[in-house]
């Protein structure tokens, strides 16, 4: 049996003192702190970090990013649960079939426990059925161009075809929700280009569709990466009228303004894009009145020289999954936001989005013992060679953070401690009904 504590336990939405007992992979008792245990004194210790929205990229496009080094960066920022996106792996998951090969690529390389979307796309709604049983945690689509050929976009006419079959499944429909509007259309050369030619307005249309279809098919729908606080005014009106409709926002809109970006600098780069402080505010806004559920880190790397061509032709995508957490609560802290809502967004409310809420995503008796103990007051500077990921290149170099991982626990196990990762990967493969 292991047993830990600290005077910083966050239980109940409280941090109180107090020792956890750890049997067969779950917490078997809370007790008060004064059991022998190992100590953790001051260090915080919350509920893992559940991220939902990650690009992976293996099999196929392994120079990018890896199952193993994905899930160790996740393991150094406190990340215990990762979903992975169909995209941009070769083949993407768009069919049983893929899904397998998906299964077979991460055997033995996860240092955390990791689920899995499958795509829908213009051109495999007779995919759809057998993939939504196969294990999936959802079903990921993009209402405009992906990037990659063999991951379609959808018009809104596939949505009601995979929606009709996805009705059937109690699993949510994710949504990259931008649309081409009448807006001024050109070659964005720079970020303020950039931002010019991805307004508001193509996530406000693609919003104002699917929640039309979230009240016609009465199914979940899922906004993935909102970055538009125009768009919060009607999310606000439909969740009013009792829709199955969630949202997620980014460590990247909260953490940076664009009024702050260089112009050429492509780590900044992504889909949709980083807006300015007054909206960026309103972002924050939303996340603390229930607007916005929930925080996840879009983790989209590439390769440096993808990111080193000239910022029109350079690959849209952030890398975070290490830092997400401390980003997020380096910015909660300077507004006096607690860990507790920090850890409803990066943890509760994202295992609810997948279905694994019964089992992660708060600290109590019966669920897994997976745990991210960090120092809430403690800074570090994020250089280049810390990083874990594939690739080092990141928005996030040289940034001073607060919230310094120090100890990692996945299913009662050890796994990061003070810079040092376990013998060897023990991951999950977390199938859904599994």
């Amino acid at each position: 049996m292991n047993k830990l504590k600290s005077r910083k336990v966050l239980i109940d939405g409280k941090i109180i003192p107090a020792s956890i007992f750890i049997e067969n992979g779950k917490i078997s008792e809370i007790k008060d702190y004064s059991e022998e245990a190992e100590d953790f004194g001051e260090l915080v210790i919350i509920p893992g970090i559940v991220d939902t929205h990650v690009h992976i990229n293996e099999p196929g496009r392994t120079e990018w990013e890896g199952f193993e080094t994905a899930t160790k960066s996740a393991a150094a920022g406190g990340i215990t649960t990762l979903v992975d996106m169909p995209l941009n792996s070769s083949p993407v998951t768009t069919s049983k079939k893929n899904f397998d090969i998906k299964l077979e690529a991460a055997k033995g390389k996860l240092w955390v426990d990791c689920g899995f979307y499958g795509g829908a796309v213009s051109d495999n709604i007779n995919e759809l059925k057998e993939l939504c049983d196969s294990g999936v945690l959802g079903i990921k689509s993009f209402m405009i161009d992906s990037g990659l050929d063999e991951f379609k976009f959808v018009s809104e006419s596939d949505l009601r075809n995979a929606l009709a079959i996805m009705k059937d499944f109690d699993l949510p429909l994710l949504v990259h929700a931008e649309i081409f509007t009448n807006s001024e259309k050109g070659i964005a050369n720079s970020f303020s280009d950039f931002v010019k030619y991805r307004p508001h307005e193509m996530e406000d249309e693609a919003i104002k569709i699917l929640i039309k279809l979230c009240k016609e098919f009465n199914v979940h729908i899922h906004i993935v990466h909102l970055s538009s606080a125009d768009s919060l005014d009607q999310i606000r009106k439909a969740k009013s009228e009792g829709l199955n409709l969630t949202v997620e926002t980014c460590p990247h809109y909260l953490y940076f303004n664009a009024e702050d970006i260089p112009q050429d600098d492509a780590r900044f780069k992504c889909t949709p894009p980083i807006r300015n402080k007054e909206n960026n505010e309103k972002l924050w806004e939303a996340l603390e009145d229930g607007t916005i559920d929930m925080i996840a880190s879009d983790h989209s790397p590439c390769t440096h020289d993808l990111k080193a061509r000239k910022f029109s032709d350079a690959w849209g995508g952030i890398a975070s999954l290490q830092v997400s957490f401390p980003a997020v609560w380096t910015k909660a802290k300077e507004r006096g936001i607690g860990i507790d809502k920090v850890s409803e967004w990066m943890s509760l409310n994202t295992s609810k989005l997948v279905g694994l809420d019964n089992y992660i995503g708060t600290i109590e008796k019966g669920k897994y013992a997976d745990f991210t103990i960090f120092n809430s007051e403690e800074s570090f500077i994020v250089e280049p060679d810390s990083l874990h990921h594939k690739n080092k290149i990141s928005a996030y170099h040289h940034e001073k953070l607060f919230g310094k991982v120090h100890t990692v626990f996945s299913n009662g196990e050890k796994i990061f401690n003070e810079g040092k990762f376990s013998a060897e990967p023990k991951g999950k493969i977390i199938l859904r009904n599994n």
